[in-house]
């Protein structure tokens, strides 16, 4: 399930910049209830992207903005509230992982779904029954 952080130059720390992913992909599996899962944890990845802050814009006035974009497929955080929950897990984990300066309203999560199939790894795409199955066989 790749997570993808997009941040300016100089808002992440250098300790941040190192631990975002991992403190995001904990948040996933934890809010999902797959702690300890053997499938499901190793498909929780992803990146940082540092970018100029001159190329980071909000209303078209540059601004700070660190991005927070997670992927998964449709079964995955399947309702408001499990969303809502890794929105305020994001949002806290870039927090503590920027400088002390960089505002909460400077952090935006959104969360992309992949239809059925529309999910893959090493070549092969995952239906949601897939993975439940591959998760439930893990557990």
């Amino acid at each position: 399930m790749p997570i993808t952080v997009t941040a300016p130059r100089g808002v992440l720390t250098t300790s941040g910049r190192q631990q975002v992913l991992p403190l995001l992909s904990r948040a996933v599996i934890e809010i999902s209830g797959a702690t300890g899962n053997s499938f499901f944890t190793p498909i929780v990845g992803g990146h940082v992207h540092v970018v100029e802050p001159g190329d980071v814009y909000a209303g078209g006035t540059n601004r700070p903005l660190v991005v927070v974009k997670l992927e998964i497929p449709n079964i995955a955080l399947g309702s408001v509230e499990l969303r809502a929950a890794f929105v305020r897990a994001a949002t806290e984990i870039i927090r503590s992982c920027a400088v002390p300066e960089h505002e909460p309203a400077d952090t935006w999560v959104t969360i992309f779904n992949a239809p059925d199939g529309g999910w893959g790894i090493a070549g092969r795409a995952y239906t949601g029954d897939d993975l439940i199955a591959e998760t439930t066989a893990a557990a």
